[in-house]
């Protein structure tokens, strides 16, 4: 072999080792590296809270993935943004990097199972409705054709319509749906059942106490990109301890009152009678 073949040949192995290494990077990146390189965890999450307007009251959103987002951001000593996201879309967004990882309600059996590592939170998410003590609705099937207020940002927006046939007035927040139950104007209100569970705990919502069983129940997972360990190893902690702490329901607890609240603030007629 000549000199020049010689180190022409070098060269195509100094090319190929370096394209490896560069592989190698890339295959070993995870996603909270990119997270902590960004200096922003992007978390996706399905049902997003309007955006607030200047001027606005401030409303508390249904869910708690906002909050359990916030809560993981810390624990990276990073700034955490949500994104809009679903079981249907879940896996394209890990894999593209359009979110670090995913904070859904997702069915046991749903194809992410088979996409990307999914991590029980011992969260479970499940239709509830509640109405005025006096009613006269007494199943789900008798929400056909009556009047039904549901949050926008809530996961059960739709649902009722879908399900029953029930009229649905939307609301931007749970406050406002709540208000407009207590004012006389819909025959029931359908959000998520811990936190109507939770709701009709207080004194001031007694005679808003009545409720229809249970629907179904799905849990909330986390999800990481199949192949990175170190996200999964992660959330897997961070569901451990909440669990150990019930940490869902304590910020269930907590925008509960705050939702009761708004609404007592909100409150200048009086209760339908």
């Amino acid at each position: 072999m000549t000199m020049s073949a010689l180190l022409h040949s070098r060269w195509l192995r100094m090319l190929a080792l370096a394209a490896l290494g560069g592989l190698c990077v890339a295959a070993s990146a995870d996603n909270l590296e990119r997270a902590r390189q960004r200096g922003q965890l992007a978390v996706g999450i399905e049902h997003l809270a309007p955006p607030y307007r200047a001027g606005a009251k401030f409303r508390t959103p249904e869910g708690v993935e906002a909050a359990l987002a916030e809560d993981l951001g810390r624990r990276l000593q990073l700034g955490a943004t949500t994104r809009a996201a679903s079981a249907a879309d879940g896996a394209r967004l890990l894999a593209d990097g359009g979110v670090d990882l995913l904070l859904l309600a997702v069915a046991d059996g749903d194809p992410l199972y088979r996409h990307a590592t999914v991590i029980p939170t011992g969260y479970m998410t499940a239709p509830m409705a509640i109405m005025r003590t006096d009613t006269a609705i007494k199943s789900w099937a008798q929400l056909k054709g009556r009047i039904v207020c549901v949050s926008e940002d809530g996961r059960y927006a739709g649902w009722a319509a879908t399900s029953y046939g029930a009229i649905e007035q939307r609301y931007r927040a749970p406050a406002d749906a709540l208000l407009a139950l207590r004012t006389g104007e819909c025959d029931a209100a359908v959000h998520d059942s811990a936190l109507l569970e939770e709701l009709i705990k207080l004194p001031e919502w007694k005679k808003f106490s009545a409720r229809l069983p249970v629907g179904p129940k799905i849990p909330l997972v986390l999800a990481s990109p199949r192949g990175d360990a170190a996200t999964a190893r992660f959330l897997k902690q961070a569901a451990l301890e909440w669990r150990a702490a019930n940490t869902p329901r304590q910020l269930l607890a907590k925008a509960v009152r705050n939702i009761a609240f708004e609404v007592y603030l909100d409150q200048n007629v009086p209760d339908c009678h």
